[in-house]
């Protein structure tokens, strides 16, 4: 008989996906795992728009046990989407905004972290069988990628007076030839978060253009950050051939038509959960959970090269609608072709 030994397992980055698999991994009673997250607790943030569909992150925290309805700040009716010259006004159904960081403390609550803590890989080596690179863009523990596209970003959370608030919905700007758009996301009780990403990086203007325009009571927190919009397929290897394995925007997956990487990380997060143990299997579950987003990356990379055309990329458009209709619950939006054709033209 041989005695029964516990897989030790580091997570390093306590964002969506570290927090999420900090609470599965906790659960299980031949894992022990320890978390490293490279800020202080008390400085430990939730960077990006908290916009997410609530459809789908339900089931993803009832996994953890928590009741997603509880984080909800703002229960989306309607987006504006401006276009410059025209604009689409998208049905919600299911989009929120959401108290990220008190999920994520909910997530880990119980867990054994390191906070303040970003150790060298050689530091972790020797005590752990497997460490999960969940850093997100910096990707810190995984070979260099080339030629990827990332879109520098910086976000506001502000404080409006009751009854002064810019917009009582979520709204978009997009840029010209989709290089990014600015957002105003509400929080409710008239807090709201308002940045920009933009890969021509024009961004940092255009939001404090707002900030003027639109007279805030207080500025609570400003943050800047790059996203990675390169989709799996061109974020391998997914694993240092060793011991480091990569779990959420560390390989990718964001959705780069929306800039969107909540659901999809803790999507990510779930397939390693459920493939810990054959890594082979884990890559061939998130290639083919993740496929479309290279459709969907080299559209909106043709987007920002200028070189994309209706007639030649028909096709291309039509898997992408066919795709976004068939998951109007995952995206929390009614998809219409029309909407589509319209932002395909900016």
């Amino acid at each position: 008989m041989h005695a029964h030994t516990e897989m030790k397992v580091a997570v390093v980055g306590i964002g969506v996906a570290g927090a999420y698999l900090m609470n599965r991994l906790s659960d299980m009673h031949d894992v022990h795992v320890t978390g490293f997250e490279r800020m202080p607790e008390d400085q430990h943030d939730a960077v990006c728009a908290w916009a997410t569909c609530e459809n789908v992150m339900s089931g993803l925290a009832k996994n953890c046990g928590l009741n997603f309805d509880e984080y909800v700040l703002h229960q989306g009716r309607h987006m504006k989407v401006d276009l410059n010259s025209d604009y689409v006004d998208l049905k919600l159904k299911g989009m929120v905004s959401y108290d990220k960081l008190k999920l994520i403390q909910d997530m880990i609550k119980g867990t054994d972290i390191k906070f303040g803590r970003a150790p060298r890989k050689e530091e972790l080596e020797p005590d752990f069988d497997l460490i999960i690179d969940a850093t997100g863009f910096h990707r810190n523990y995984l070979p260099r990628l080339e030629n990827e596209l990332w879109i520098p970003c910086v976000q506001y959370k502000v404080r409006y007076k009751p009854g002064r608030e810019p917009f009582d919905d979520f709204y978009l700007k997009a840029f010209p030839s989709m290089t990014g758009y600015f957002w105003y996301f509400p929080l409710g009780n008239g807090y709201a978060h308002i940045g920009a990403g933009d890969f021509a990086k024009a961004h940092n203007p255009l939001v404090e253009e707002f900030l003027k325009k639109h007279e805030c009571e207080a500025v609570i927190k400003k943050v800047g950050r790059p996203v990675r919009i390169s989709p799996p397929a061109n974020c391998e290897p997914f694993t240092d051939g060793r011991k480091c394995v990569g779990v959420g925007e560390s390989i990718g997956t964001v959705f780069a038509l929306l800039g969107e990487g909540i659901i999809p990380s803790t999507w990510c997060a779930d397939l390693f959960v459920q493939n810990m143990h054959d890594l082979q299997a884990y890559r061939d579950a998130v290639m083919k959970k993740f496929e479309i987003y290279s459709l969907i990356f080299k559209f909106v990379q043709l987007k920002i090269q200028g070189k994309f055309s209706m007639v030649r990329h028909a096709g291309d458009m039509l898997k992408i609608y066919l795709h976004m209709k068939g998951e109007e619950d995952r995206y929390g939006m009614a998809v219409r072709m029309a909407d589509m054709l319209k932002v395909s033209q900016i």
